[in-house]
């Protein structure tokens, strides 16, 4: 399928004043810049507020905001920045505007505390969401219909997508990307951004304990190894053995760091890998199957399906390069496999899981 033959929409909300600087560098990184050299849409990128002019950082530096809440009724995609002042509840009118971005089939993207937003417009309840770890507690206590998850990154709720604070909103976003216009696109934007590439939703938003450095080489020299071998038969020990620890402990350590599992860290990987050789090869669903390590088609497809949504022949079919992106109507609908309406949830299928 084509990219979309218009620009896509794409506007960051900020509070009456106050900017949250590092999610709207963040937004303005992804949408920003031209960059369909990559694989990407073009975008109509822009900053909106209820009452538009120079608004303040938190750190004191003024930031030119020339678009109101108007340019919210022609968004594609909303990004609703850290809410400084959440203490206090957000106006009807922006409140009305965000229901009726919603309600058109824009999608939404809470950056820390701006889920409180999505949250005093209604349109959380009964989903699982984030926010940062400190005031998971607060969003819980103000609004307890939501299921709030302290622990993960981001959550995607298909139209809507929550992460939580400070770097997971370029984890986020990135998984944005990847679930849109697919893997290629958005392990090339990572490069450019010099982020890693993919960070599931699942991993923890801080680690229990610190990691000697010793260790941390230890296992980084695992990860890299696992990482070259997926096509081989890897499980715990194995892993501990390369380590040079006991499987518990390897198990332990490998949770601290990681805030997964390894069970759940190889199947990502493995899941990674088989989205770059459907994209970027020929090789038959049950070659990649075999060279990423899931054996049979059939085990691939059965990951792949709780992961995507789709097979991995559609998913193929979607996003070959030069045919990333579902086409976009002009009211800001968007359909077929990529298309912000889907209610598959992307990340997190096998979290939790032992190896």
């Amino acid at each position: 399928m084509a990219l979309p033959d218009r620009p896509l929409v794409v506007t960051v909300i900020v509070a009456d004043r106050l900017v949250a600087p590092f999610g709207l560098g963040v937004c303005n990184e992804v949408f920003g810049y031209e960059r369909t050299r990559l694989g990407l849409p073009r975008f109509d990128f822009g900053i909106a507020a209820e009452h538009p002019g120079v608004c303040r950082t938190d750190t004191g530096i003024g930031i030119l905001v020339e678009h109101d809440l108007e340019r919210v009724d022609r968004s594609d995609i909303l990004l609703v920045t850290a809410w400084e002042d959440f203490d206090a509840d957000p106006s009807p009118r922006l409140l009305d505007a965000v229901r009726r971005a919603h309600a058109r089939g824009a999608l939404l993207v809470s950056h820390c505390t701006g889920v409180f937003v999505l949250a005093a417009a209604g349109l959380l309840d009964g989903m699982r969401v984030t926010t940062h770890w400190k005031w998971t507690g607060e969003l819980a206590s103000r609004f307890p219909h939501l299921e709030v998850d302290p622990s993960v990154l981001y959550v995607d709720n298909g139209q809507i997508i929550t992460g939580a604070g400070t770097a997971a909103g370029v984890d986020a976003l990135l998984h944005l990307v990847r679930r849109e216009w697919g893997a290629n696109a958005a392990n090339s934007l990572a490069r450019e951004m010099v982020v890693p590439a993919h960070r599931d939703g699942g991993q923890a938003q801080f680690i229990d304990a610190p990691v000697a450095a010793c260790e941390d080489d230890r296992l980084g020299a695992v990860l890299e190894w696992a990482q070259q071998h997926l096509a081989e038969e890897i499980n715990v020990d194995l892993l501990a053995r390369r380590a040079l620890m006991s499987p518990r402990s390897f198990a332990r350590r490998f949770k601290a760091t990681t805030g997964t599992t390894p069970h759940a860290w190889l199947l990502g990987r493995r899941l990674d890998a088989a989205e770059a050789l459907l994209e970027e090869s020929d090789a038959s669903v049950e070659e990649v199957a075999r060279l990423v390590g899931f054996g049979t088609a059939a085990g691939l497809r059965e990951q792949f399906a709780r992961r995507r949504g789709v097979s991995p022949r559609a998913y193929r079919q979607t996003f070959r390069s030069g045919a990333r992106s579902a086409p976009v109507q002009l009211d800001g609908h968007r359909g077929g496999a990529g298309g912000v309406g889907r209610d598959q949830a992307l990340v997190e299928a096998q979290l939790g899981q032992p190896a």
